[in-house]
């Protein structure tokens, strides 16, 4: 499909990440005061973190909770959309006073993670000296340099130590990671949808999206943030098989089954049959459209690479003596419909984490992206870890 039907007649930004000049919204920030350490070798010499917060610290800083966001989420959490904003908090339902996360009793804090493109520093932030954004040469990161500029955001915040890490999916990752880095950090652990270590499937499906963005001719070695126009075309094809993997089969077929976009007749062009497209095509190119006006091809995929990198027994005896270190209280728990992160990966973090007890499942049609949509069920585990 050509770019302009897929994304309606006028074309994006090159990057739809947030930058210097935006509004800020609810964003804060903080700035690392030295440069950091890379597990790869080599430094990232400017680090900053958008973040943003609810609820008040207590006096004793026994209250924060650490909040964190999958692939393409940010750091808002909560709140409607609107200015430096561009979607709704992604777990509304679960933030606010008398809810899960009651703001009135917790500090909620949620970093938009290093690499991403709202506000911390990634691609898209102005390289150190000059000459544009950072583009292809942003260095490889993994989850374990995420979670110590984490650190760094929390030293900054004076908190010794988190009431709950809580996480789902890449968030998820990061969250095993603190645990398993920072245990006296770690009060209570709740993962979500995730894995101690990505699988051979899970790779090879991101490694299918991040050929796509790579193939684009306006990739340009990830240096088209100023150019005017960025890989569009490979962003949306990477959003539209990531989304196929979000969802269960059993939803898109309740939901689309063989429907066309338009109703069928002999003389319309759009019948399926006739060169048109099916619903479900449609809510793809849709869910296409919207990414690439509020994401970043190359934090797509630096996001990506570090989470294909996900090993939390790397270079730490293999996964059962990594997650013997968690001293957290922790609930793991998976969606059943899931078939990007299958409960399997769950069981195995149960099993493999001090007294994690048996894996919680969360009951949903809609498969990996049910940790976002069943905030009644996850909202639930929250309670139970907070009291």
């Amino acid at each position: 499909m050509a770019v302009g039907a897929a994304f309606g007649e006028s074309l994006p930004p090159a990057t739809g990440a947030w930058r210097e000049g935006d509004p800020p919204g609810r964003r804060q920030w903080y700035t690392a005061e030295k440069p950091l350490p890379l597990e790869t070798g080599g430094e990232l010499p400017e680090v900053r973190l958008a973040f943003e917060t609810w609820g008040r610290l207590a006096s004793d800083r026994s209250n924060a909770v650490l909040v964190l966001h999958a692939l393409t989420g940010d750091s808002h959490v909560g709140g409607a959309a609107g200015p430096g904003h561009p979607t709704p908090g992604w777990w509304d339902a679960l933030l606010g006073p008398g809810r899960p996360l009651d703001t009135d009793r917790w500090f909620v804090v949620a970093p938009n993670v290093l690499g991403g493109c709202q506000g911390s520093t990634g691609p898209s932030s102005p390289r150190p000296g000059g000459g544009g954004a950072w583009g292809g040469a942003f260095p490889f990161l993994t989850q374990r340099d995420q979670v110590a500029a984490e650190a760094g955001l929390a030293d900054g915040l004076g908190v010794d130590r988190w009431a709950l890490v809580a996480g789902g999916s890449m968030g998820g990752m990061r969250a095993v990671e603190w645990a398993v880095s920072y245990p006296e950090r770690t009060d209570a652990l709740l993962l979500l949808a995730t894995t101690a270590a990505a699988s051979a499937e899970q790779i090879a499906w991101a490694g299918i999206q991040v050929g796509a963005i790579r193939g684009d001719p306006h990739w340009q070695g990830g240096d088209y943030h100023d150019s005017g126009r960025g890989p569009h075309t490979g962003l949306g094809l990477a959003r539209r098989l990531a989304h196929v993997t979000y969802r269960s089969e059993p939803e898109l077929r309740v939901r689309f089954g063989r429907l066309p976009q338009e109703p069928p007749s002999p003389e319309d062009p759009r019948d399926p049959l006739r060169g048109g497209r099916y619903q479900v095509e449609s809510y793809l190119d849709h869910h296409a459209a919207k990414l690439i006006r509020r994401f970043d091809a190359a934090s797509y995929v630096v996001l990506t690479e570090a989470m294909n990198a996900h090993d939390v027994g790397r270079e730490r005896g293999g996964l059962r003596a990594a997650l013997a270190r968690v001293s957290a209280r922790t609930l793991v728990a998976g969606v059943d419909s899931d078939r990007l992160y299958p409960l399997d990966q769950q069981r195995e973090l149960a099993e493999l984490i001090p007294g994690a007890g048996r894996p919680r499942v969360v009951r949903s049609p809609y498969g990996h992206d049910g940790f976002l949509i069943e905030t009644e069920q996850v909202g639930a585990l929250v309670r139970e870890l907070l009291g």
